[in-house]
């Protein structure tokens, strides 16, 4: 299963050989006109306006290139389909059904597109036409697949099941275009909005959508007027390798805290299950990781690998640690290098619940100490406490955690 894949998309140095070529084309027929350039998304790059150009340009420019773009056709279709009785094409949206938009392709990969306004509907082509056919550069980025997405919301949906809520899902792209949405039948109709604005809102701000809400909450009611947003918490973003592949909103669950929480856990099933397919996961879903790889991983501490059902932990301790309790898995860890005393059973003190199933504990009464050496296997089961009372620095451990 391929979680990410990468695409090209033209680059600013690209966009402005393109804009060059299409005002050369202009200045030299003497057209007055705008150009736009735009991403794939449709998201404006560049402008540019020859001289005496008209200023509503401007805007419809970029409206043919965001239809060229993103119906991945010239815009011109799109105006043939209404003057040929196809009043309906008028009603699709993000469409501009004007002549004067034309994709910017590499092979058969549309990459971004231009969009020129100011003269007949043939010349404005005529510009744009021009313009495509320069050479231009783009750069590579990773992008969100489908099973990526439909990965990230059923990890949600899993867990949401397991805690009885039954919140909708959506995975967007990094455009914030919806690619993936998980509707339980006991779902509330209203969620199916919600959840795909919030999850846009991660993906094209690139930030929690819980920093607009804290915003507006917190003294800054305009933040309710960002383009495209919405300040609601329950969407987060997806990264990969330092890039925004896409996003998580998450809404109907017990509360907007809880969107929150289970949209995290969305793009953490994600993002480990990237990490898993740059280390070398192969078709049928086993997964290679080489020796430097995990050991960059021990370095800091973290997870190798996230998975539904189980997951792998390189783990680093330093120093003791509190007491944990884990109602749904099965600890089964392997010492790589030095020396830890573990106490398991005994009765937890002051126990606080963290999350569903999860216990946590400053100390515990009673129990057996295992002393742990370099490769020592111990097999904690669901619903025992324990605690790490002594380790050496650095204490290093694999933990296979499996679902109960």
């Amino acid at each position: 299963m391929a979680v990410v894949r990468t695409r090209k998309i033209i680059d600013d140095a690209g966009a402005d050989a393109v804009i060059a070529a299409a005002e050369r084309f202009a200045i030299d027929k003497g057209y007055r006109v705008v150009l736009a350039v735009v991403d794939p998304n449709g998201e404006l790059i560049q402008m540019r306006r020859t001289p005496n150009a008209q200023i509503a340009s401007s805007r419809v420019a970029l409206d043919k290139a965001r239809t060229a773009a993103i119906f991945v056709r010239p815009s011109r279709e799109m105006e043939e389909q209404v003057t040929n009785g196809r009043l309906g094409a008028l009603a699709l949206r993000g469409a501009s059904c004007l002549t004067g938009g034309i994709p910017l392709k590499v092979g058969d990969e549309v990459v971004g597109a231009i969009g020129t306004s100011g003269e007949t509907p043939d010349e404005d082509e005529s510009v744009s036409v021009a313009a495509a056919a320069a050479d231009f550069s783009t750069r590579e980025v990773p992008a969100l697949t489908r099973e990526g997405a439909k990965l990230a919301a059923d990890a949600v949906g899993a867990e949401a099941a397991r805690r009885g809520v039954a919140p909708v899902v959506s995975a967007v792209d990094a455009g914030g275009a919806l690619i993936h949405l998980h509707r339980p039948d006991t779902a509330q109709v209203a969620s199916v909005e919600v959840t795909t604005d919030k999850a846009r809102t991660a993906a094209i701000y690139r930030r929690p959508s819980k920093d607009f809400e804290d915003q507006a909450s917190g003294g800054r009611p305009s933040a309710l007027h960002l383009a495209r947003a919405v300040p609601l918490q329950g969407g987060m973003p997806i990264t990969y390798d330092g890039e925004v592949i896409g996003a998580v909103g998450v809404s109907g669950a017990s509360s907007a805290d809880e969107d929150q929480e289970l949209a995290v856990i969305g793009v953490e099933a994600a993002e480990a299950a990237a990490r898993g397919a740059a280390n070398g996961r192969s078709a049928n879903g086993a997964a290679f990781f080489p020796a430097d790889a995990v050991d960059n991983r021990f370095r800091e501490g973290g997870l190798l690998l996230d998975e539904h059902g189980y997951k792998i932990d390189a783990g680093r301790r330093t120093a003791p640690g509190e007491v944990e309790y884990h109602e749904h898995s099965v600890d089964v860890m392997r010492v790589v290098e030095g020396t830890a005393t573990v106490v398991t059973g005994g009765q937890m003190v002051d126990a606080q619940e963290v999350s569903p199933g999860e216990l946590r504990a400053p100390k515990v009464e009673g129990g057996e100490q295992h002393r742990l050496t370099e490769g020592d296997v111990l097999a904690i089961p669901n619903g025992v406490p324990h605690q790490f009372v002594e380790v050496s620095d650095p204490f290093l451990y694999f933990v296979v955690k499996v679902d109960a």
